[in-house]
């Protein structure tokens, strides 16, 4: 991970959803399907970022679902930039301006303290409440950067806790979890991306299409990994990117989630 990952822009805007809490975790939701849900893993900005909540409300109505943005990082500090030494953490929001924060922030630490298999419990009990216990018929899950790589554990073979998957510019996908996804995958990929590198995206073209499950991958030429959650809107490459990602999304998951 790379200072990528705390690069873009925030967006203007006001979210309409609700907060809430389950299971001792904090989730902001939008949206009022009782059948058709989604789970938005967000990236290391967390739960409060305003253009994750834009997003999530941008899907909630568009596709006619009820999307649930969990705090996945337990945020409850913003980071410290000398000494985090709390449970729960978010990259500040204002380090996507200002260069002197950003540079303060450790992202290796970071990546530590949040890696898989510290979060990745958590998100799993959300994503298995949602699809066993609220009673929707139909959950997808999609994930930005950081949240990229839970996506496709949570739709591995055996699992049964999402019925597609979508992701923007992951970070930390391996090999072995794209050999294991079993549910409809949508992938999301700029051309210039650390993490989702030319390499790993010639092995999901390769290898995802031979899973007998249902493949769109969108190629976006001349964009940069954040774009599809943090894109300068008054660029306007950038702000085309942004729309057809989240109209993919949308249209993606209007597809594989509503009950014909």
């Amino acid at each position: 991970m790379s200072t990528c990952c705390i690069s873009g822009f925030s967006w203007d805007g006001t979210p309409s959803g609700r907060e809430d809490k389950s299971h001792n975790i904090n989730y902001y939701a939008a949206g009022d399907n009782k059948e058709v849900a989604i789970l938005f893993l967000h990236d290391l900005f967390g739960w409060t970022f305003n253009n994750s909540r834009l997003l999530a409300d941008h899907f909630a109505q568009e596709v006619n679902a009820t999307v649930f943005l969990p705090d996945l990082l337990r945020s409850g500090h913003v980071l410290k930039l000398f000494s985090p030494s709390f449970d729960g953490e978010v990259i500040p929001e204002d380090a996507i301006f200002n260069p002197e924060k950003k540079l303060k922030i450790d992202i290796g630490a970071w990546k530590e303290r949040h890696g898989k298999e510290i979060r990745g419990p958590a998100i799993h009990v959300f994503a298995e409440k949602l699809k066993k216990e609220t009673g929707f018929k139909k959950v997808g899950a999609i994930g930005y950067c950081w949240g990229g790589w839970a996506t496709f554990q949570l739709g591995a073979k055996g699992k049964n806790l999402v019925d597609a998957i979508s992701t923007a510019h992951p970070s930390f996908l391996t090999k072995e979890e794209i050999d294991a996804v079993a549910v409809p995958v949508q992938i999301l990929a700029p051309e210039t991306d650390g993490q989702l590198t030319p390499e790993l995206k010639e092995y999901a073209n390769s290898v995802i299409p031979s899973l007998g499950v249902d493949y769109d991958y969108q190629y976006f030429p001349g964009l940069a990994h954040g774009f599809a959650c943090r894109a300068d809107t008054n660029n306007k490459v950038e702000k085309q990117g942004l729309e057809r990602a989240k109209n993919a999304a949308s249209s993606w998951f209007a597809q594989m989630l509503h009950i014909q």
